[in-house]
């Protein structure tokens, strides 16, 4: 536990956030800038943190994935920080909420482990008149598997092994499977305790992709974001899975790195079949990431990601959150706060926050595109 816990950066700083219980992050701008520059002021620059404002103003509305919850805390606070006048609120619920919210035009722009759906997309153009919903890739990051097993601190599960967990075919600690794989651990004859996403999650979908490519014979659910398997027990959110495990001796379930780190939760070492297991840390990430392929037409930036991968260091069990917003017809008000906002995410100082918080940064390469994509909303 002491290894990983050296491999976790700055968990301190993000603790308080991460164990909020505040779905909504509020506040006023004006309240947290102390140089007196001003947002929605013909592009001003904060000169605190060189964000750069433009013509942001009022309230922004957004929703959606989890996964982001603390990496969106952390932008949130710095922006409006630097950008007086401006409150952006985000909602953090799940992939699927986030979606159905910006398909009925109650937010600016969405969150989502996953990328939209054919159908979502044909949805979207109810709203964004003129265009459709488009992914922006803004975070990176590894799904942590995080457990609670008195007795041991380092643990290491293959693939196949985990699959057989989360479906419940693998019920002790102490299964032959998992000893094979732990020669040195005293792993106890106590019943294993799967907690998995309550409600629709890209987690739960990028979890599924990796179980399903990298152990087939052994996951035979479609990577869905609802939970397929019969077995396990469900919690609400990222935080309450991670609630569980943290109380929980015998539990094991996933979620974003970030909530392993604020609460000192000790996570699974994979092994990939590669020269040595690998740890769930950002730097690991995003050697799995870099790899990603752009797979969206147009302005549409979704990835397809390499769950299988054996190169050394890089740990296979990735998702990336996208920012869902309208490549055209976005709404006339929000539309500059849209914009300034996520030049500031997929900036340099937004993106150095992620890797701070346990998240991955977008690689240079797709995070260019990224800002390009933004510049040309409308």
């Amino acid at each position: 536990m002491k290894l990983q816990r050296k491999n976790r950066l700055r968990a301190t700083a993000l603790g308080a956030l991460a164990v909020s219980g505040a779905l909504v992050l509020t506040a006023c701008g004006s309240d947290n800038n102390s140089d007196g520059t001003t947002g929605g002021n013909g592009g001003k620059t904060s000169a605190s943190s060189n964000i750069k404002c433009d013509d942001a103003k009022g309230q922004l509305l957004a929703s959606g994935s989890s996964a982001q919850k603390n990496a969106m805390d952390l932008w949130i606070k710095d922006y409006m920080a630097g950008c007086s006048g401006v409150e952006v609120n985000y909602k953090s619920s799940s992939s699927g909420e986030g979606i159905v919210a910006f398909n009925q035009g109650t937010v600016g722009f969405a969150g989502s482990d996953s990328a939209l759906k054919p159908e979502e997309v044909v949805e979207s153009k109810k709203i964004c008149k003129g265009g459709q919903g488009i992914n922006l890739p803004m975070v990176g990051g590894p799904i942590a598997i995080g457990y609670h097993l008195e007795g041991v601190d380092n643990l290491t599960l293959d693939a196949p092994t985990l699959a057989k967990i989360f479906d419940g075919k693998i019920k002790k600690w102490n299964d032959p499977a998992i000893a094979k794989l732990n020669s040195d651990a005293k792993l106890p004859d106590k019943a294993i305790q799967a907690f998995h996403r309550s409600e629709d999650s890209g987690t739960t979908q990028n979890l599924g992709k990796y179980l399903g490519t990298a152990a087939p014979s052994d996951w035979k659910y479609e990577a869905e974001k609802k939970w397929p398997s019969p077995g396990g027990q469900a919690a609400s959110g990222s935080a309450g899975v991670a609630a569980q495990v943290k109380q929980v001796d015998g539990a094991i379930g996933y979620f974003e790195l970030s909530y392993a780190t604020s609460q000192s939760i000790s996570t699974v070492d994979i092994d990939t079949g590669g020269s040595a297991p690998v740890k769930a840390t950002p730097e690991n990430a995003s050697k799995a990431i870099a790899a990603a392929k752009i797979k969206g037409t147009g302005k549409d930036l979704a990835l397809d990601l390499d769950y299988t991968t054996k190169a050394d260091g890089a740990y296979p069990i990735v998702l990336v959150t996208y920012e869902v917003v309208c490549d055209k017809g976005n709404k006339a008000e929000t539309l500059p706060t849209v914009k300034s906002f996520l030049n500031y995410t997929a900036g340099d100082e937004g993106q150095k926050l992620l890797t701070e918080a346990g998240y991955a940064p977008i690689p240079t390469e797709i995070n260019a595109k990224v800002r390009e994509t933004i510049a040309s909303l409308s």
